[in-house]
């Protein structure tokens, strides 16, 4: 009797260990690249915004979001854990996206720094959090994933900002208005910064890249239980 049976359904926190150990080993490699002055094309120590400059981002885990959506995407569907609609998931996504776009290019109320990182944290999290409603399971584990692998960004700085380390992770040359003192500057550059708005993003861009994969990747159909005659 050939009747389907599903895979079993992979533990968020299982299916995100080795993603989480690829990021941490970026992170460690771009940490060396900087306190040991490698090219700065790659390894640069200066604080990048919020957009790509070059191509020292590539050592770098924000994009890792995209292949790693399509994995964990992957990996759902065949456990029959996908979404219900993969169309409402994409339209979901681009929701998120149009509305981080104008947020990005909207004008900023004149409220001073760092108060002003509030709004732009609140205007990355609401993009995120409504990837929710298109995909629960996916929106999870790229929770998980996005914990997983800020966590230990937020220890490097930390350990940067306290021991003054001259890397973008101790915002090295930044202007003066971000020199604080460490704990207010800890919380209002570091801490926030990567378990708010840069897990959203990665919610964010892992939702667009997976829900696209949703559409693409086919379910698993049953096999027919019937018996042969």
């Amino acid at each position: 009797m050939n009747s389907f049976q599903p895979k079993q359904t992979s533990t968020t926190w299982r299916l995100v260990f080795v993603p989480a150990l690829i990021s941490l080993a970026v992170t460690l490699l771009r940490l060396t690249g900087e306190l040991r002055h490698w090219s700065p094309r790659w390894f640069t120590s200066e604080t990048m915004g919020f957009l790509p400059s070059g191509v020292t981002w590539v050592v770098g885990i924000t994009w890792l979001a995209l292949p790693f959506g399509v994995y964990f995407a992957w990996k759902r569907v065949h456990e029959n854990a996908g979404p219900a609609s993969a169309g409402r998931a994409v339209a979901w996504a681009f929701v998120g996206l149009a509305l981080m776009l104008i947020f990005r290019f909207v004008p900023w109320p004149k409220i001073g720094f760092p108060k002003v990182l509030l709004l732009i944290w609140l205007f990355m999290l609401i993009p995120a959090v409504i990837q929710y409603f298109g995909w629960p399971q996916l929106f999870k584990t790229l929770l998980a994933y996005g914990f997983a692998a800020r966590i230990p960004v937020v220890v490097v700085m930390f350990l940067a900002m306290r021991g003054h380390w001259g890397t973008h992770y101790d915002y090295v040359g930044m202007p003066s208005q971000f020199q604080m003192t460490f704990w207010l500057g800890f919380f209002w550059l570091a801490f926030f910064p990567q378990l708010i708005f840069w897990i959203s993003f990665t919610i964010l861009a892992g939702s667009l890249a997976g829900s696209i994969t949703a559409l693409i990747v086919k379910k698993p159909q049953p096999a027919s239980s019937a018996q042969p005659s």
